[in-house]
Protein backbone atom coordinates (compact mmCIF):
# COMPACT_ATOMS: atom_id res chain seq x y z
CA UNK A 1 0.00 0.00 0.00
CA UNK A 2 1.04 3.26 -1.15
CA UNK A 3 1.66 6.54 1.34
CA UNK A 4 -1.72 9.03 2.02
CA UNK A 5 -1.04 12.36 2.82
CA UNK A 6 -2.80 15.63 3.75
CA UNK A 7 -1.47 18.64 1.87
CA UNK A 8 -2.11 22.36 3.01
CA UNK A 9 -1.43 25.12 0.32
CA UNK A 10 -2.12 23.25 -2.88
CA UNK A 11 -3.07 26.65 -4.71
CA UNK A 12 -0.18 28.84 -3.48
CA UNK A 13 3.58 28.66 -5.62
CA UNK A 14 5.18 25.80 -3.21
CA UNK A 15 2.26 24.40 -2.82
CA UNK A 16 1.54 23.70 -6.63
CA UNK A 17 4.92 22.59 -6.51
CA UNK A 18 4.97 19.82 -4.28
CA UNK A 19 1.28 18.25 -5.71
CA UNK A 20 3.07 17.89 -8.82
CA UNK A 21 5.82 15.92 -6.65
CA UNK A 22 3.80 13.88 -5.05
CA UNK A 23 1.40 12.88 -7.99
CA UNK A 24 3.53 11.36 -9.88
CA UNK A 25 5.43 9.49 -7.48
CA UNK A 26 4.40 6.19 -7.03
CA UNK A 27 4.95 5.34 -3.49
CA UNK A 28 1.98 7.84 -2.98
CA UNK A 29 -1.44 6.32 -2.77
CA UNK A 30 -3.79 9.33 -2.08
CA UNK A 31 -3.50 12.87 -1.67
CA UNK A 32 -6.21 14.76 -0.14
CA UNK A 33 -6.07 18.71 -0.27
CA UNK A 34 -6.99 20.96 2.42
CA UNK A 35 -8.85 24.18 1.18
CA UNK A 36 -11.00 26.72 1.48
CA UNK A 37 -12.02 28.02 -1.91
CA UNK A 38 -12.99 25.54 -5.09
CA UNK A 39 -10.39 23.08 -6.02
CA UNK A 40 -10.69 20.94 -9.40
CA UNK A 41 -9.42 17.77 -8.78
CA UNK A 42 -8.65 16.14 -12.20
CA UNK A 43 -6.84 12.95 -11.03
CA UNK A 44 -7.44 9.52 -9.57
CA UNK A 45 -5.00 10.62 -6.53
CA UNK A 46 -7.00 13.27 -5.00
CA UNK A 47 -9.49 14.29 -3.04
CA UNK A 48 -11.17 17.78 -2.22
CA UNK A 49 -11.31 18.83 1.85
CA UNK A 50 -12.67 22.30 1.31
CA UNK A 51 -13.91 24.08 4.27
CA UNK A 52 -15.14 28.07 4.94
CA UNK A 53 -11.65 28.20 7.13
CA UNK A 54 -9.73 26.51 9.63
CA UNK A 55 -11.41 26.93 12.24
CA UNK A 56 -11.42 24.25 15.16
CA UNK A 57 -15.08 23.73 14.30
CA UNK A 58 -14.72 23.33 10.55
CA UNK A 59 -11.65 21.04 10.80
CA UNK A 60 -13.68 18.77 13.37
CA UNK A 61 -16.00 17.83 10.66
CA UNK A 62 -13.41 16.35 8.78
CA UNK A 63 -12.35 12.62 8.82
CA UNK A 64 -8.81 13.23 8.53
CA UNK A 65 -7.99 9.71 9.82
CA UNK A 66 -5.79 7.28 7.83
CA UNK A 67 -2.81 9.85 6.24
CA UNK A 68 0.46 9.01 6.91
CA UNK A 69 1.64 12.45 6.55
CA UNK A 70 0.48 16.38 6.56
CA UNK A 71 2.05 18.83 4.58
CA UNK A 72 1.87 22.17 5.17
CA UNK A 73 2.49 24.05 2.50
CA UNK A 74 0.03 27.41 3.02
CA UNK A 75 0.96 30.93 4.54
CA UNK A 76 0.49 34.37 3.19
CA UNK A 77 3.30 36.85 2.29
CA UNK A 78 4.29 39.42 5.38
CA UNK A 79 4.46 42.48 2.72
CA UNK A 80 2.24 45.27 4.84
CA UNK A 81 0.88 43.17 7.72
CA UNK A 82 1.27 44.19 11.73
CA UNK A 83 3.08 41.19 13.44
CA UNK A 84 0.06 40.37 15.01
CA UNK A 85 -2.19 40.08 11.47
CA UNK A 86 0.92 37.80 10.24
CA UNK A 87 0.83 35.77 13.58
CA UNK A 88 -2.94 34.97 13.44
CA UNK A 89 -2.88 33.37 9.72
CA UNK A 90 0.44 31.99 9.80
CA UNK A 91 0.99 30.37 13.99
CA UNK A 92 -2.55 29.99 14.73
CA UNK A 93 -3.93 28.23 11.23
CA UNK A 94 -1.16 26.14 11.79
CA UNK A 95 -1.77 25.11 14.87
CA UNK A 96 -5.67 24.50 14.24
CA UNK A 97 -4.92 22.30 11.34
CA UNK A 98 -2.15 20.30 13.68
CA UNK A 99 -4.67 19.52 16.32
CA UNK A 100 -7.17 18.10 14.12
CA UNK A 101 -4.49 16.17 11.95
CA UNK A 102 -2.67 14.90 15.69
CA UNK A 103 -6.31 13.90 16.64
CA UNK A 104 -7.27 11.56 14.03
CA UNK A 105 -3.61 10.43 13.60
CA UNK A 106 -1.44 10.38 16.66
CA UNK A 107 1.45 8.71 15.18
CA UNK A 108 1.51 10.99 11.74
CA UNK A 109 4.14 13.27 10.61
CA UNK A 110 4.19 16.67 9.93
CA UNK A 111 6.72 18.69 7.17
CA UNK A 112 6.18 22.56 7.52
CA UNK A 113 7.76 24.71 5.05
CA UNK A 114 8.64 27.71 7.08
CA UNK A 115 11.31 30.01 5.66
CA UNK A 116 15.19 30.85 6.53
CA UNK A 117 15.79 32.19 9.60
CA UNK A 118 13.00 31.38 11.49
CA UNK A 119 13.94 31.75 15.09
CA UNK A 120 11.25 32.54 17.98
CA UNK A 121 13.90 35.30 18.76
CA UNK A 122 14.49 36.72 15.80
CA UNK A 123 14.53 40.99 15.42
CA UNK A 124 12.46 40.63 11.76
CA UNK A 125 9.03 39.70 12.60
CA UNK A 126 8.61 37.44 9.60
CA UNK A 127 11.17 35.29 11.23
CA UNK A 128 9.99 35.65 14.40
CA UNK A 129 6.76 34.22 13.62
CA UNK A 130 7.80 31.13 11.84
CA UNK A 131 10.18 30.50 14.93
CA UNK A 132 6.71 31.06 16.96
CA UNK A 133 5.08 28.23 13.82
CA UNK A 134 7.70 26.18 14.14
CA UNK A 135 7.16 25.67 18.14
CA UNK A 136 3.44 24.45 17.64
CA UNK A 137 5.59 21.54 15.49
CA UNK A 138 7.55 20.94 18.78
CA UNK A 139 4.35 20.99 21.21
CA UNK A 140 2.26 18.58 18.95
CA UNK A 141 3.36 15.77 19.97
CA UNK A 142 3.90 14.61 15.83
CA UNK A 143 6.96 13.83 14.33
CA UNK A 144 8.01 16.33 12.49
CA UNK A 145 9.94 18.75 9.76
CA UNK A 146 10.19 21.96 8.93
CA UNK A 147 11.82 23.12 5.56
CA UNK A 148 13.18 26.60 6.03
CA UNK A 149 13.95 27.59 2.37
CA UNK A 150 15.55 30.61 0.83
CA UNK A 151 14.06 32.40 -2.52
CA UNK A 152 12.30 30.00 -3.86
CA UNK A 153 11.98 29.66 -7.73
CA UNK A 154 8.79 28.13 -9.51
CA UNK A 155 10.09 25.44 -12.29
CA UNK A 156 7.75 25.14 -15.80
CA UNK A 157 4.13 24.76 -14.86
CA UNK A 158 4.06 26.47 -11.63
CA UNK A 159 2.82 29.82 -11.17
CA UNK A 160 2.13 31.96 -7.97
CA UNK A 161 -1.61 32.75 -7.30
CA UNK A 162 -0.55 36.99 -7.05
CA UNK A 163 0.01 38.78 -10.27
CA UNK A 164 2.82 40.74 -9.32
CA UNK A 165 4.77 38.02 -8.11
CA UNK A 166 4.05 35.90 -11.57
CA UNK A 167 5.21 39.22 -13.38
CA UNK A 168 8.10 39.21 -11.39
CA UNK A 169 9.09 35.63 -11.38
CA UNK A 170 8.67 35.97 -15.20
CA UNK A 171 11.05 38.81 -15.17
CA UNK A 172 13.68 37.00 -13.28
CA UNK A 173 13.55 33.25 -14.24
CA UNK A 174 17.27 33.10 -15.78
CA UNK A 175 18.95 35.58 -12.88
CA UNK A 176 17.07 32.51 -10.70
CA UNK A 177 18.32 29.89 -12.53
CA UNK A 178 22.02 30.67 -12.54
CA UNK A 179 21.85 32.16 -8.75
CA UNK A 180 20.30 28.25 -8.05
CA UNK A 181 23.33 26.77 -9.25
CA UNK A 182 25.80 28.91 -7.66
CA UNK A 183 24.31 29.90 -4.11
CA UNK A 184 22.47 27.01 -2.90
CA UNK A 185 22.43 28.06 0.26
CA UNK A 186 20.00 30.79 -0.67
CA UNK A 187 18.01 29.41 -3.73
CA UNK A 188 15.84 26.53 -3.93
CA UNK A 189 12.91 25.36 -6.22
CA UNK A 190 9.57 25.02 -5.52
CA UNK A 191 10.52 20.64 -7.44
CA UNK A 192 13.36 20.24 -4.83
CA UNK A 193 10.79 21.03 -2.01
CA UNK A 194 8.50 18.64 -3.49
CA UNK A 195 11.22 15.98 -3.81
CA UNK A 196 12.76 16.87 -0.34
CA UNK A 197 9.19 16.17 1.53
CA UNK A 198 8.95 12.95 -0.79
CA UNK A 199 11.70 11.56 1.27
CA UNK A 200 10.45 12.63 4.28
CA UNK A 201 7.17 10.86 3.23
CA UNK A 202 8.72 7.70 1.96
CA UNK A 203 11.57 7.17 4.10
CA UNK A 204 10.19 7.30 7.90
CA UNK A 205 13.82 7.21 9.60
CA UNK A 206 16.09 10.15 10.67
CA UNK A 207 13.52 12.75 9.90
CA UNK A 208 15.59 15.95 11.54
CA UNK A 209 13.71 18.68 13.24
CA UNK A 210 14.96 21.44 10.77
CA UNK A 211 15.97 21.10 7.58
CA UNK A 212 17.91 24.52 5.91
CA UNK A 213 17.45 25.82 2.39
CA UNK A 214 20.72 24.06 1.41
CA UNK A 215 19.95 20.46 3.15
CA UNK A 216 16.81 20.91 0.73
CA UNK A 217 18.73 20.14 -2.19
CA UNK A 218 20.63 17.57 -0.84
CA UNK A 219 17.58 15.56 0.12
CA UNK A 220 15.71 16.57 -3.21
CA UNK A 221 19.15 14.78 -4.96
CA UNK A 222 18.91 11.72 -2.85
CA UNK A 223 15.32 10.99 -3.16
CA UNK A 224 16.30 10.68 -7.03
Amino acid sequence: MGKRVLLVGATGLVGQGVLDVFLQASEIEGIAVLVRRAFAAAHPKLRVLQVADFSAAALSGLDLSGMDACLYCAGPLPLGMTGSAYREATVAPLARVVDAYAAANPAGFVAYVSGMGADPGSRLMPARIKGEAERVLARSGLAHTSLRPGVVRPLPGIASPHRLRRWLYALGAPALAVAGRCLPGVFTSTRAIGECMLRLVVDGRGRPAVIENAGIARAARASG
